[in-house]
């Protein structure tokens, strides 16, 4: 039996498991599961390798796509840069880092994209928000990255710092923090949604609840939206690929 999973914390929700359930049925892969490894601290890591001896591979989650780094073998090129890995190759007991989230991002973003969408707002700076500015940098959108706390240094701005002018220079926000996600369907980022209009673009990581608060303001204030559903399906296809390959 091949075994894969995905760890993080917590996981009461998850996309994957589902996911690669009905693919597994789809294509008769009978000889392949998929698990969820919850792990509070990322220190349980390798007693999870240790255990698991049919692992092959696993995807990476919040709050662990930073800290697993420091259990892998080898990262590939793009990993590397962005700093944050969310899939796992499991081979002759190596771990290998790759970032999917990077690829799952740019092909359903880019189609989006409109001639005013030169500068965008990133929320977060998590591992997502990594793989984000890494194709926002690659496509030369110019962005800022948003945060709760004081960040030293250029190109970050803190939630209270973003004044009107803000919104009508960057047009595309994107929501790479896990404000929104069920069950904490009531919380929303705390962007001036008043000053949205028909030119941004809202784009959100979340994919449960399908319109967070988020989209459902910017919607409402006549902003194109997007969740992060197709993201996640293309990047699970690309951890298959890696995975099988």
């Amino acid at each position: 039996m091949d075994l894969y999973g995905l760890i993080g914390y917590p996981l009461g929700h998850s996309f994957s498991k589902k996911y690669f359930a009905e693919k597994f049925k789809k294509e008769n892969l009978a000889d392949c599961a998929f698990e969820l490894f919850p792990l509070e601290n990322i220190k349980a890591f390798p007693t999870l390798i240790n255990k698991e001896r049919e692992l092959r591979g696993l995807a990476v989650t919040i709050p662990h796509k930073e800290s697993v780094i420091a259990y892998l073998t080898l990262l590939d090129d793009k990993a590397k840069e962005i700093g944050a890995v969310n899939c796992i190759k499991i081979s002759n007991k190596h771990l290998f880092g790759y970032n999917t989230d990077a690829f799952g991002f740019e092909m359903s973003f880019v189609p989006l994209l409109q001639s005013n969408h030169t500068r965008a707002l990133v929320l977060g700076s998590g591992g997502s928000s990594r793989a984000v500015q890494y194709v926002l940098k690659k496509l030369g959108i110019e962005f800022l990255v948003v945060s709760r706390k004081e960040i030293i240094g250029e190109g970050s701005i803190t939630y209270a710092a973003i004044e009107k002018k803000t919104i009508e220079s960057y047009k595309v926000i994107i929501n790479c923090t896990p404000i929104g996600m069920f069950p904490n369907e009531e919380a929303y980022p705390q962007i001036p949604y008043q000053w949205l209009d028909n030119k941004n673009l809202l784009y959100d990581l979340v994919y449960t609840p399908a319109q967070t608060l988020f989209l459902k303001m910017g919607l409402k204030q006549g902003a194109l939206i997007k969740n992060g559903y197709e993201m996640l399906t293309i990047q699970a296809e690309e951890n298959w690929r890696i995975w099988r390959d």
